[in-house]
C-alpha cells in the first residue's frame, strides 16, 4: 500500500498524466479534432479523385471532338439533336418504370 502511494505522489508521474490528460482532451489538437480531421481528408481524397478522373475524361472528349469529324457530328447529333438538310430525325424516348 505505502508502494502505491509513493508511486502516486511521484511528481514526474502526475506531470506525465496530467500532460496526456491535457493533451487527449483539452489541447487545441485533442483526439477528436484529429478524427474529424481525418475523416475530412479523407473524403476530400475521395473527391479529388472524382475530379481527377472526371478531368480526364473531359480532356479526352475534347481531343476527340478537335481531331475526329465524326466524333463531333455525332455528339452534334445526339446531344443537340441536330440533323442535315433533307432528312428526318425520329427521337424515341424510352419510358422508365
Amino acid at each position: 500500500m505505502e508502494r502505491l502511494l509513493s508511486i502516486i505522489r511521484n511528481k514526474y508521474l502526475i506531470a506525465a498524466v496530467a500532460f496526456v490528460v491535457w493533451m487527449l482532451f483539452f489541447d487545441r489538437h485533442d483526439v477528436a479534432t484529429q478524427y474529424d480531421y481525418y475523416s475530412q481528408l479523407k473524403g476530400l481524397k475521395a473527391e479529388k479523385a472524382f475530379y481527377t478522373t472526371e478531368i480526364e475524361r473531359v480532356t479526352k472528349t475534347i481531343h476527340d471532338l478537335n481531331t475526329s469529324p465524326q466524333e463531333l457530328q455525332r455528339i452534334a447529333r445526339e446531344k443537340y439533336k441536330m440533323k442535315k438538310e433533307n432528312e428526318d430525325v425520329f427521337v424515341i424516348l424510352e419510358r422508365e418504370e
